[in-house]
């Protein structure tokens, strides 16, 4: 069967570009059928847990179900939803959904679900959509909540708050939220931490106040999800995403309006489960923008950059969930990896980065992407609760070479509230109180931040 200009009626449709998962963000997801699907009973028996399951949702297809659907422009969305945890989820239900364009959602809502997902399991479910007659693209967002096997309720995303700025960003599964703890040494150890300095500091390169006249460290602002986008020149556009940026006039520049050193921009849009990042960012007397280069994300899934092309960070990656801030500190838990930097690095990348930024081939100098945790018997116990937190997540979750720059300065977001004093015990840490983690086993696609789990 086909439309009748030929087409066929599953996998074509009137939106083009709009019909494929990269027009959509699901900030969550339904749960209808599955292999993933049992009884609350029979979950109880396998796994009898408690607390938050990490659901994350993909775009399994998007398609016409018939034509009187086409016609009607009643799209169907078919969803596919993870439990990347170790938590059992219950009682899924679709609460709400919004998008752009006048997309309304043609399932009834709320929609209450009795259902679970085990741990690692899949399922998909279908959403329909009224999509006006004319409308090219659209955005779609999601909300769901879940309960655990003692009946504690959650939501997905999270509620204001709790979201990607207070804990981690991308989804559960994703390779910044990846514990390597467990991993092997990498061959290359002991030469990296050499070549980065062995004798030299850790170095909290953020705090409170100001140094030189700037606010210490990489500052990050929240942005409402209708925030107008505004155009972006771009030096390096060839390896930028055009945009338009959704840029306030009053966005935060790293080092402050009169900098001149990397001038980032990092903008994130919880409604919408999106990231904005650009490096050497300027803002120009029209409104528009000029910068360096420039990187879109969508939280809600995994998909690296492509292989060869820089972001607003050295590396090709993101530069935000590597952030420490302070509210996770205040919350007692780091949930991810942290971002940092060496003085030389070698003209090569690893697996999740996608960008090199030298000259250097020799096997001494690390390769951006590297990743290095602080070694498990290093005795935290003498620092402030607060520094305990970090160390503890650079055991866990380690740190990720993402640019060039002074030795094991580990990147965060400027808050006033952190005590400086108190940060700079840090520096009591050394270079050869890390080591280089071997990666590799973690990687499930070269093109996806999906870790092995």
């Amino acid at each position: 069967m086909s439309y009748p200009d030929g087409r066929p009626w599953i996998g074509a449709c009137a939106l083009k570009g709009a019909a494929r998962a990269a027009a959509l963000v699901l900030a969550g997801a339904l749960l209808l059928t599955g292999s993933g699907a049992v009884t609350k009973q029979e979950a109880a028996a396998a796994e009898n847990d408690c607390g938050r399951p990490e659901l994350a949702s993909a775009v399994e297809s998007i398609f016409w179900d018939s034509f009187s659907s086409y016609r009607a422009r009643v799209l169907t969305v078919r969803v596919q939803v993870t439990n990347g945890g170790g938590n059992s989820a219950f009682s899924v239900t679709l609460n709400r959904t919004t998008a752009t364009g006048e997309v309304s959602a043609v399932t009834a809502l709320p929609l209450n679900l009795t259902g679970t997902l085990l741990p690692a399991a899949v399922a998909s479910g279908d959403l329909r959509l009224l999509v006006p007659e004319g409308v090219a693209s659209f955005r779609l967002n999601t909300f769901m909540s879940a309960a655990d096997f003692c009946s504690n309720s959650y939501e997905y995303p999270p509620p204001e708050g709790e979201g990607p700025a207070g804990g981690a960003i991308f989804p559960p599964d994703n390779y910044w939220n990846t514990p390597v703890d467990g991993l092997p040494l990498d061959a290359g150890s002991g030469a990296y931490v050499q070549t980065i300095g062995a004798g030299s500091d850790l170095r909290p390169d953020f705090g409170s106040g100001t140094w030189d006249g700037s606010p210490i460290g990489i500052p990050y602002m929240e942005i409402d999800g209708s925030q107008p986008g505004v155009e972006v020149v771009f030096d390096y556009a060839d390896e930028s995403d055009p945009g338009p940026y959704p840029i306030p006039p009053d966005a935060p520049i790293e080092g402050g309006p009169a900098s001149d050193g990397d001038r980032h921009v990092i903008l994130l849009d919880r409604e919408n489960r999106m990231l904005y990042e650009l490096f050497y960012a300027w803002p120009q007397p029209d409104g528009s923008w000029a910068a360096g280069s420039g990187a879109i994300y969508d939280l809600s899934s995994n998909t690296l950059r492509p292989a060869g092309l820089t972001s607003a960070d050295a590396a090709g990656l993101p530069i935000l969930p590597g952030l420490v801030r302070y509210d996770e500190v205040a919350a007692g838990e780091i949930s991810h990896a942290l971002r940092f930097t060496a003085p030389q690095t070698r003209r090569a990348y690893i697996w999740p980065a996608r960008h090199f930024a030298s000259s250097l081939t020799g096997s001494q100098y690390p390769p951006m992407g590297q990743r290095f945790r602080l070694k498990a018997d290093y005795d935290i116990s003498g620092f402030s609760p607060e520094n305990q937190v970090i160390l503890a997540a650079l055991k866990r979750y380690g740190m990720v070479l993402a640019d060039n720059g002074s030795p094991w300065f580990v990147s965060g977001a400027p808050d006033e509230r952190w005590d400086n004093e108190d940060l700079s015990e840090l520096r009591r840490l050394k270079g050869s109180d890390f080591e280089a983690v071997d990666t590799s086993s973690l990687m499930v696609d070269p093109d996806s931040g999906q870790a092995r789990q």
